[in-house]
């Protein structure tokens, strides 16, 4: 019961944490920006998300792929990718962002025998692309000017602590029955072989950059739809902090930190925290159409029987 509660109470002050910093953007900025961001889109404007939103689905599909591989629960592309969309849509209405993440990895792993390498090669699959993508973010604030550099310093920190901590679990971990060293050598374990073998390594980078870059131009976009007409090269940084901040598990159904971030960082660059403010519930309300295939996914498996897995045999779910 006490395990019960403590898991309850994690996953909710996630959630609460994001619905605050909501809660504290509207109030600063107002409830304008929220209607202006959803009065901004129209069918074209629509159309382009979904349609950058399918090269954002296969391209992380594709690396979900790539580790899953390795870590010898193997699936196939058409496969994750309807899985993908399906994760995609249950982030935009669950609180936390990552509960559709922890389903397909739970549905994969049921259809394979083997939950715990189905769970974290969704886990690292997910943290392979929050990684490169701070990186980009790290790289542009040090290339470009922008009033969003004081963040780089934060980014670097946490970049240079991931690459630490690789180090000290890449090395030899003592040989001892205690619960940390056994999770040691299985992270140490997957991070050889799911993401720093050569045959996997750079599709893995080639398909965050991918996904990065669509991520930005839906930023972009949803800027263009509620009138920001700053150069590319300025929403460019800009974005890029939004979306770290946006891949943190502390939201409200994605919503919180993304709209938090960008009222700032457009402050900064002197666009106007309400123009931020506009543009990322824009940017929210595009995503939740554009996964709304996700909606059928989810939908279709309720209503077929598991079918065999044509890469391992066995029953595959929907």
């Amino acid at each position: 019961m006490r395990a019960v509660l403590r898991s309850s109470w994690r996953s909710s002050w996630r959630w609460l944490g994001g619905a605050l910093v909501l809660a504290l953007v509207v109030r600063e900025v107002g409830s304008g920006p929220v209607l202006e961001g959803l009065r901004a889109l129209d069918v074209r404007v629509l159309v382009a998300g979904v349609a950058l939103a399918l090269v954002t689905t296969i391209a992380s599909a594709w690396r979900w792929t790539l580790v899953a591989r390795e870590l010898g629960v193997a699936l196939t592309l058409p496969r994750a990718v309807a899985a993908c969309y399906r994760a995609q849509h249950l982030n935009t209405i669950l609180p936390g962002g990552v509960l559709g993440d922890v389903h397909r990895g739970v549905v994969h792993g049921r259809s394979t025998g083997e939950t715990g390498r189905a769970l974290r090669a969704v886990g690292w699959e997910r943290f392979a692309g929050q990684l490169v993508q701070a990186l980009l973010a790290v790289v542009v604030l040090a290339v470009l000017p922008s009033p969003a550099r004081p963040a780089l310093p934060w980014l670097v920190a946490a970049v240079a602590l991931v690459a630490v901590l690789a180090v000290v679990l890449l090395r030899r971990t003592p040989d001892r029955d205690a619960w940390w060293s056994r999770a040691a050598r299985v992270v140490r374990d997957d991070v050889r072989l799911a993401l720093l073998v050569r045959r996997s390594w750079p599709g893995v980078v080639l398909a965050s950059v991918v996904a990065t870059a669509g991520y930005v131009a839906t930023l972009v976009l949803a800027a263009r739809a509620v009138g920001v007409d700053a150069p590319v090269a300025t929403l460019l940084p800009l974005a890029l902090v939004v979306l770290v901040a946006a891949g943190l598990p502390l939201n409200l159904a994605g919503w919180g930190p993304r709209e938090g971030t960008a009222a700032w960082a457009f402050a900064a660059a002197g666009l106007g925290a309400s123009a931020g403010m506009a543009t990322a519930v824009a940017y929210g309300a595009i995503v939740l159409v554009a996964n709304l295939p996700g909606l059928a996914v989810l939908a279709a498996g309720r209503r077929t029987t598991p079918a065999p897995d044509p890469v391992r045999g066995e029953p595959a779910h929907a």
